[in-house]
This record gives structure tokens, sequence and C-alpha cells, in this order.
């Protein structure tokens, strides 16, 4: 092979590994009464990794005599106990996300991340802090990822896993147009606390309006976890609305969402909704006890 130029290398490592670097976080397979289309990967194929039940779920009624809330106010609530949970009980936790994204109109191939994410604990200056490891495409493998806020000019760092670009390690601006192509959004928006945030935000915004459909199923398996699915359903597009569906996984064990996923309007009338974004975590351990170690690019156990 060639030997490459310092310059040439760089750049063809940082447009390769900015393909898919980011976040963070999640459709269940149920159905499409029930809660709309079915979601499948690249080929038509499920999702590998995961486990969805295909039993068709009824509708949890929203309101009842001893629960007088609107149904987006019951979600507003459900969310926003959630963000307390995260932020008062949650220090760090570690998972498998799989991530799969829409980018300039193509839903592109599943991609299996090794994730740890340490909360940020101003009082404690604790920084939030992120790890990724790709695992799959084989294009991927060994791909390694570090952000901690603050450090390195609060740039990521960042290696391919294969060839020569494996040997060289790039720091990158998360915002910039490097860091962004093939990405929806920067690495620092990973984690289930600002999936959370950001969904409170829309229902509030959704609450002001008033058109949003929303809906709850109970007992939705997610990789053999049980967890209480939140959609909400926009009937048509408007400039305030991102999306067409959007659906909220949230582990009735853990009390954290692992999946999202939304869907655009359909492109022609009876048309199904097309993926927009979907974020899986699974095997997530919380408060698995990370530390700086984790997220240092001296970590014996890393590649950089």
């Amino acid at each position: 092979m060639p030997k490459l130029s310092s310059d040439l290398a760089i750049r063809a490592f940082v447009f390769s590994i900015m393909a898919s670097i980011v976040c963070v976080d999640l459709s269940a397979q149920i159905s499409e009464q029930a809660a709309g289309p079915t979601h499948r990967v690249g080929d038509n194929r499920t999702a590998p990794g995961f486990k969805e039940s295909t039993k068709k779920y009824g509708a949890t009624a929203p309101s009842t005599e001893n629960e007088p809330l609107a149904p987006i106010d019951k979600a507003l609530n459900i969310a926003e106990d959630g963000l307390n949970h995260i932020r008062t009980d949650i220090r760090d936790y570690t998972a498998t996300m799989i991530k799969r994204e829409r980018i300039n109109g193509v839903v592109g191939d599943a991609e299996f991340i090794k994730i740890k994410i340490r909360s940020r604990r101003e009082a404690e200056g604790v920084p939030l802090s992120i790890y990724m490891k790709f695992m799959k495409p084989s294009s991927m493998k060994g791909r390694e990822v570090i952000w901690v806020e603050g450090r390195n000019n609060n740039k990521l760092t960042a290696h391919e896993g294969t060839g020569v670009l494996k040997h060289i390690t790039a720091s990158l601006d998360p915002e910039g147009s490097m860091a962004m192509k093939g990405n929806r959004y920067p690495i620092y928006e990973a984690g289930i606390e600002n999936l959370v945030f950001r969904l409170i935000e829309k229902g509030q915004r959704d609450k002001e309006i008033g058109d949003a459909n929303v809906k709850f199923y109970e007992n939705i398996k997610i990789n053999g976890r049980k967890c209480t699915l939140i959609q909400v359903k926009h009937p048509e597009s408007r400039p305030e609305y991102d999306f067409h569906i959007c659906r909220v996984f949230i582990d009735q064990e853990l009390n954290v969402p692992i999946r999202y996923s939304a869907y655009d309007w359909p492109t022609e009338k009876g048309g199904k909704p097309a993926l927009m974004e979907e974020y899986t975590y699974l095997n997530m351990k919380l408060n698995a006890g990370l530390s700086d170690k984790d997220f240092d690019i001296k970590n014996s156990d890393y590649n950089f």
C-alpha cells in the first residue's frame, strides 16, 4: 500500500470517522393498528441485537376517575419524574447503543456502539463524559471516541479501528462541519438525560399547541425487558413540529428510556411514515462506578 502523507491520512480519517459518531437515544415492532408502522433495518430485516414482542397491545386508558390527567399531562409528568430520577439517582451507566439515522434521505445500517456515560455533577466538579467504541458494521469496528466537557478545548478525540488510519488520533470540534458529517446531532447530545430533557421541551410545546395525539401501551418488550410505550402523533404537518410520530419506551424496572424512535410524515397519500431516527439501549447498567480512567485516552484498555 502506498504510504499516505500525514495530511491526506488525517483528512481521510476525519471524513470516515465522523460518518457515524454520536448519539444518543431508540420503535417497537408492535401492530400497525396499535401504534403505527413497523420499522426494519436497511434491507427490511428486523434490526439485530434485540427482540420485540409481536403481540397486539391495546392502549391503556389515559384518563380515569383516579387519574384525571389529559394524556399530554400524564406524559409530561412521567418525563419530568424520569428526568429527576436520572439527575438524582444515576451517576453513570454503560450500554450497547444501536443507532439508526436518516441522513440525506437514506436510513443507514444499524450501528452497534458500546458506550460509557458519566453524568455532569457540577457540585462535585464532574463534567459530562462520553466514551464510544464501535462494534458493527465491520467498516467501523474498533473505532473509539472520547469527549469530556471542557477538556481538550471541548473537542472530541477519536481514532479509526482498522487500516493505516487506526494509528492516527484526531481532535475535532464536535459542532464543526466535519464532525457533523453523517450525523444528526453532536456527540455531547448523547445519553438518556438529554433525550428526556428534549422530550419534555417537545411535550410542553405540544401542550401549548394542543393537537397532539398521545397514547400509552403497557408491557411492550424490548430485548425481553418490559416497557411502557408513550406514543405521540401529530396528525398534520406544521412548522412547529419536527416529527409525525415519536415513540418512547421506558423500562419499567430501570425507569429510564431504552428506546426512542421518530418518524416523518409519509411522502405520498396512503404511504407509511418514514423513519427519521432510532436509538436503542441494550444491556444498560446503571451506576457502574465509572471513573476518570474510563474517559482517558491513556487507558490501557483502549487503542488510542
